[in-house]
């Protein structure tokens, strides 16, 4: 019993790990299609914000024990390889 508790937690930690980064995604997305072009410091700003705020979750989770580091660097990585295809797409407009 303990140990499926900790697969379910572990499952829910990185799932809600991974919407985090989507919706930092999305909202890099808004802003580069509506507001900004990445050269501006509000872009950056922003972008460094939430990247700093999901590198702290993630700590939190390898913490605790819900995920393992290898896990939450590889969900940055792939989250910064994201944006940067966002940021080539943009930069060609």
């Amino acid at each position: 019993m303990t140990s499926e508790i900790s697969i379910n937690h572990r499952e829910k930690a990185l799932s809600l790990l991974q919407a985090d980064a989507e919706k930092i995604l999305k909202l890099i997305k808004v802003q580069m299609d509506n507001l900004t072009m990445p050269q501006c410091p509000l872009y950056e700003e922003v972008l460094d914000t939430q990247m700093f705020g999901l590198s702290r979750e993630i700590d939190f989770a390898v913490r605790l024990g819900l995920i393992d580091g290898l896990e939450g660097k590889e969900l940055l990585n792939q989250l910064e390889r994201e944006l940067s295809v966002l940021h080539e797409a943009s930069t060609r407009k």
